[in-house]
């Protein structure tokens, strides 16, 4: 038996996000009107003059549950061009994860490389190459909040060197990004403009590469830390910076 965990936040105007989608709404009517003008035919050739529902979309890549492809860091990543979402091998989009939980540290908090390794003390486990590594914050339980995109633990750009470093090439989490909070660098930056850039673990990927999942949700609802399989396959967008993306945990059961 296998249970599947949903890891991903919906597609709507409703999430608090800075780059928030728009969806129109199109009635089964309007479906019948539509097909009727392209073939020339009465709607009434529709059962009941309706036909299909749709829907148009408006939305940033970055939008919602999804994937950064190396692009979105910068143009170059390893020396050679950066690689766009559509590119990407999907081999990395289906591994084993391992979970890391800083559910209990506020918002704000920087992740370093000792507190993931402190985490895989705990669990006797060693990462592997091409693990996926999910952090939870559980951000995603304040996803209409508006600050959502400010309540998040972040992961720090030593930390993400050492993951990439032991093999990893996609991590995610249910923050809005994977760096502290953009208020909380700024605030560092103003503080003292000497001390590193913006964006810094992002950055990492221009001489690493790697994808990250951003805006996962229900972390909490996974039982275990590791032993478990992720699927996250971006959807394909021709030479995008990111695509969306609907994760899925897949939890071995006993009968």
């Amino acid at each position: 038996m296998v249970k599947l965990i949903d890891l991903s936040v919906p597609l709507s105007p409703d999430v608090k996000e800075p780059l928030p989608p728009s969806i129109v709404y199109h009635s089964h009517e309007e479906g019948a009107e539509q097909g009727a003008s392209l073939l020339g035919i009465e709607k009434e050739a529709f059962r009941h003059g309706k036909a299909w529902a749709t829907e148009t979309v408006t939305a940033n890549t970055h939008a919602g549950t999804h994937i950064d492809a190396p692009w979105h860091y910068g143009e170059q990543s390893e020396g050679k061009p950066a690689r766009t979402i559509d590119v990407m091998p999907l081999e990395w989009f289906y591994a084993d994860a391992v979970l890391f939980d800083f559910s209990q540290h506020p918002p704000g908090y920087e992740i370093s490389s000792d507190d993931l390794k402190e985490q895989l003390a705990d669990m006797n486990y060693s990462l592997k190459p091409y693990d996926i590594v999910l952090v939870r914050s559980d951000a995603d339980k304040k996803i209409y909040d508006e600050s959502y995109a400010f309540l998040h633990a972040g992961v720090s750009a030593e930390a993400t060197h050492w993951l990439l470093d032991q093999g990893i090439k996609v991590v995610g989490t249910d923050g809005w990004g994977w760096d502290i909070p953009l208020t909380v660098q700024a605030k560092q930056h103003q503080a003292n403009p000497e001390k590193g850039v913006m964006w810094d673990a992002h950055y990492v990927g221009i001489e690493k590469e790697y994808c990250q999942i951003e805006k996962l949700a229900n972390l909490d609802q996974i039982p275990v830390r590791h032993g478990f399989k992720v699927s996250c396959f971006p959807v394909n967008i021709e030479k995008a910076s990111g695509a969306w993306a609907r994760p899925v945990a897949y939890i071995e059961e006993s009968m």
